[in-house]
């Protein structure tokens, strides 16, 4: 998965992006808890790398 599309998700779900580090995109929910940061950026990060993204931002599901 890109880094445009899980950035895409997590703006959908409410995130904010609060600053930027170089290449890394750091965004802020209002009623979740911590911080996200997503490398951007990147064409295809390692499938580890998004189910970490995607777990701090509550996204991730398994069945």
């Amino acid at each position: 998965m890109n880094s445009s599309r899980i950035i895409r998700m997590l703006e959908d779900d409410g995130w904010w992006l609060v600053r930027i580090t170089g290449s890394h995109h750091h965004f802020k929910h209002p009623n979740k808890p911590g911080l996200v940061t997503v490398p951007h950026p990147k064409k295809d990060l390692p499938i580890g790398t998004t189910k970490s993204i995607l777990k701090v931002a509550g996204l991730l599901t398994i069945n």
